[in-house]
């Protein structure tokens, strides 16, 4: 399975950007990756698994902005289209150790 975050933050005061930096570093630190521009995806290993990430989640939520938590499976991730541009060599690589995992 795989969790994505998606989140929109507000930058605009020093303490706002703090505040979007240390969000981004927790998201970073538990093991998520960044997909694109504020969203962030992570695997994990069944149910108690995404309700784990979802309670570490939301002890570290911003006062202020939108954040969103989805749940998919492997197999809806792998059937995610890239429709501009090219895969990064991260995609790349994460794409080949799925293949080998499964």
């Amino acid at each position: 399975m795989r969790i994505i975050v998606f989140f929109d933050l507000p930058v605009k005061t020093k303490e706002e950007k703090r505040v979007y930096v240390r969000f981004r570093k927790f998201l970073i630190d538990d093991g998520y990756d960044m997909i694109q521009f504020s969203v962030y995806a992570r695997l994990v290993n069944g149910e108690d698994a995404v309700d784990k990430h979802y309670l570490r989640l939301t002890k570290n939520l911003p006062p202020e902005g939108s954040i969103r938590f989805l749940q998919i499976t492997e197999r809806q991730y792998s059937a995610m289209k890239l429709l501009l541009g090219k895969k990064t060599i991260k995609e790349k690589k994460l794409s080949a150790q799925l293949t080998l995992m499964f």
